[in-house]
């Protein structure tokens, strides 16, 4: 919803830079009208086409999905976050906002029918007069014009004949579509620069109308010769606004453009097309959908169940997940944005739910199935593009690596966790005295063609620790590069990295961990050897360089039997 109302304020400002630049000082009244209504619609519109034709001429980024490091282990709960209940606050300060405006909006409506009914109203055949004791004013609302007593003993009928053309071409109704718009919408500013451009076009089209059966001088000179108070009321017309009046008078003076002008609304067609391509190779949920089968495919041994950490949140891929199954009622709107791309991708290679887990934790459910095991990447390589993990012949090797290409997999992760571990600064977090919880930075890098470490780029709650993700990857060494058919090529990796920041208080000489998906009785590893649960506790927190934890077959496979129950993996600082 968020990415939804940023390109709907995005679209707004480019239609309005259009205007602002090429339509209106043109005297096309009824043309930019048109344009400055149709636009706002639009662009609530456009972000939900998305076009398959565009989208197919966009390949597909591959990128190698590296395991959660942890900066922090003995504070967090290991392969899981705890689960937070905090409220939205976006939401909250949404909806404050909504009923604050809604109330200003009630009180000005108040006002103009306190007028009309304190006041003398004077019943025309297509209008009503309502003359104005104290005000020196003159606007009108709907079929009401509002007139200060002189002016009309005074007779001053184009004043009057002005007002007559807003009522007549119901420009009330513009001025409360943004009215609206300014309620729904109230933390937009385009919707305001909206508004005062709609003001202005109205006192255009006015002027216009009544200069035609009105001398322009003496039409200036009642423009120039009264001062009155003006209402500070959004969406009704007023004869007379201060800011607007030199504006008035240089449209009126100004000569018909030439109808050749009119060709600069064609403007709006590259536009258009520039921000349906835009919105068609932005789709998230269908994004999120090609990662997670990339990640079914990069995860060889998936049977047993992994949990993942991306930008996107925590996700659980496997055959089953101990858990509530939310209802899709429940869902949020991303969640059922992409629940519903989902079920329209032909053939998909895995089930998809939200789940409340054993630690309380709301999980996207990746369920694989039998398609999963048979799943290949359907997309030839195409040479000096950056290649798929998951299909390359030869991967990216860490120096000092050997053995098979899960083996080498495998070791790359873990000397880019020890890297990152060893040269990041975790002092940094508690530093900028961020709000206590568990925090995460992702960042993407590439092992280009030559082994180089390229194209960092990272995302952090705040700037300085984007910079040390960024400042921590590009210290890693030349790497051996991956090859596909013989060729050095690039491949491109994400790297989460969670640590925790302040919050209640751990008793320093005390390690306590919990796991997700163990029973109560996983056996523990501390550099190789076993160890009981009480001597793990008794750890001094600030010595341990690293957690893993191995569960199901991956755990029997390495420790045998005593393995089943699940193993923690302690490693300590040298």
């Amino acid at each position: 919803m968020i990415n939804y109302i940023v390109q709907v304020v995005l679209f707004q400002a480019l239609f309005l830079a259009v205007y602002d630049f090429f339509l209106q000082k043109e005297t096309f009244f009824k043309w930019n009208r048109f344009y400055l209504l149709s636009t706002p619609i639009l662009s609530f519109i456009i972000p939900l086409f998305k076009l398959e034709s565009f989208q197919k001429t966009i390949p597909q980024e591959y990128i190698e999905q590296l395991p959660t490091v942890f900066l922090n282990p003995q504070e967090i709960i290991v392969q899981a976050n705890q689960y937070s209940s905090t409220h939205n606050y976006l939401a909250i300060a949404f909806y404050i906002g909504l009923v604050l405006f809604l109330g200003l909006f009630l009180i000005k409506l108040f006002k103009i029918f306190q007028l009309i009914s304190t006041n003398k109203v004077l019943k025309k055949e297509n209008y009503s007069l309502v003359l104005l004791d104290n005000r020196q004013s003159a606007f009108s609302f709907f079929k009401y014009i509002f007139i200060n007593k002189h002016l009309l003993k005074s007779e001053d009928l184009q004043i009057i004949k002005h007002e007559l053309v807003h009522c007549k071409q119901n420009h009330t109704l513009d001025l409360l579509f943004f009215e609206i718009l300014k309620i729904v919408l109230w933390f937009n500013p385009m919707v305001y620069v909206y508004q005062k451009r709609i003001t202005l076009l109205h006192e255009y089209i006015s002027d216009a109308e009544v200069v035609l059966a009105t001398n322009k001088m003496t039409y200036f000179n009642r423009l120039l010769a009264e001062t009155f108070n003006v209402e500070n009321i959004s969406f009704i017309n007023q004869f007379f606004k201060h800011s607007l009046i030199k504006k008035r008078i240089v449209m009126i003076t100004k000569e018909k453009s030439k109808k050749m002008k009119q060709l600069k609304y064609l403007l709006i067609v590259p536009l258009l097309v520039s921000m349906l391509v835009y919105v068609s190779c932005t789709d998230d949920a269908k994004d999120e959908i090609l990662e997670m089968e990339s990640i079914i495919k990069q995860n060889e041994a998936i049977t047993e169940g992994k949990y993942l950490d991306l930008e996107q949140g925590k996700i659980f891929v496997g055959k089953s997940l101990a858990g509530k199954i939310v209802p899709y009622e429940e869902y949020t709107q991303k969640e059922k944005d992409f629940y519903e791309k989902f079920k329209n991708m032909p053939n998909p290679i895995f089930d998809f739910s939200i789940v409340i887990d054993e630690n309380g934790e709301r999980i996207r459910f990746i369920k694989t199935t039998a398609k999963s095991d048979t799943y290949r990447v359907e997309r030839e390589y195409i040479e000096g593009e950056d290649v798929s993990f998951a299909v390359i012949d030869e991967v990216p090797v860490f120096p000092g690596c050997t053995g098979t290409k899960l083996q080498l997999r495998t070791c790359l992760q873990e000397k880019i966790t020890e890297h990152v571990n060893k040269n990041f600064n975790a002092d940094l977090a508690s530093e900028l005295k961020l709000t206590p919880g568990v925090k995460r930075i992702f960042v993407m890098f590439k092992i280009d063609k030559e082994g180089n470490i390229t194209d960092v780029k990272s995302r952090a709650p705040h700037k300085a620790l984007q910079e040390e993700a960024i400042r921590v990857i590009n210290l890693l060494p030349k790497m051996i590069p991956g090859k596909q058919n013989g060729k050095a090529v690039g491949v491109k990796y994400a790297l989460p990295i969670a640590f925790k920041v302040g919050g209640e208080k751990q008793n320093d000489e005390k390690l306590n961990i919990t796991t997700t998906g163990l029973t109560e009785k996983p056996i523990i590893i501390l550099d190789g050897k076993e160890i009981s649960r009480e001597e793990m506790d008794k750890m001094d927190p600030n010595t341990i360089q690293s957690l893993n934890v191995l569960k199901g077959d991956k755990a029997i496979k390495k420790y045998g039997e005593k393995g089943k129950n699940g193993v923690i993996e302690i490693t300590k600082k040298e």
